[in-house]
């Protein structure tokens, strides 16, 4: 894989919690294990900026977590609009892969990129004990 990279993201400056990265870091290496198909993953605040990154050299996570947190920003005002309760996860079909986004409550996101063979209804199956773990090692 490429790089893993971390920043003590800004809700959590002032505060005495320390962010375990180690732990977020085996959150993201055992979905990209479990789940096929999974290429890269980010965990960012909810202003788009990157907490941890497990990604490629090719993809930059600050990129990544800005598209993201637009992504789901829409998706939350979408779930609003329509009444529809909490927005828990966007997902945009690319012809050659996948991208999804997941809400960590209100502080934090989840970006998982996939390749064309993404097992998607895996990564569904995955992804909510593994959203709620991450929320409880962030929050303070």
């Amino acid at each position: 894989m490429g790089r893993l990279a971390w920043r003590r993201p800004a809700f959590l400056k002032g505060k005495r919690k320390n962010v375990d990265y180690d732990a977020l870091a085996v959150e993201l290496r055992k979905l990209r294990e479990t789940v096929a198909g999974v290429t890269d993953t980010v965990i960012a605040a909810v202003d788009g900026i990157p907490i941890i990154s497990d990604v490629a050299e090719s993809v930059d996570p600050l990129n990544i977590s800005a598209l993201a947190a637009a992504n789901l920003g829409i998706a939350r005002q979408a779930a609003e609009v329509t009444g529809q309760g909490a927005l828990h996860q966007t997902v945009v079909f690319n012809s050659d892969g996948y991208m999804a986004v997941y809400a960590i409550g209100r502080i934090a996101l989840l970006v998982v990129l996939g390749d064309g063979g993404l097992n998607l209804g895996r990564l569904l199956y995955e992804s909510r004990p593994v959203t709620d773990r991450i929320s409880s090692i962030l929050t303070p």
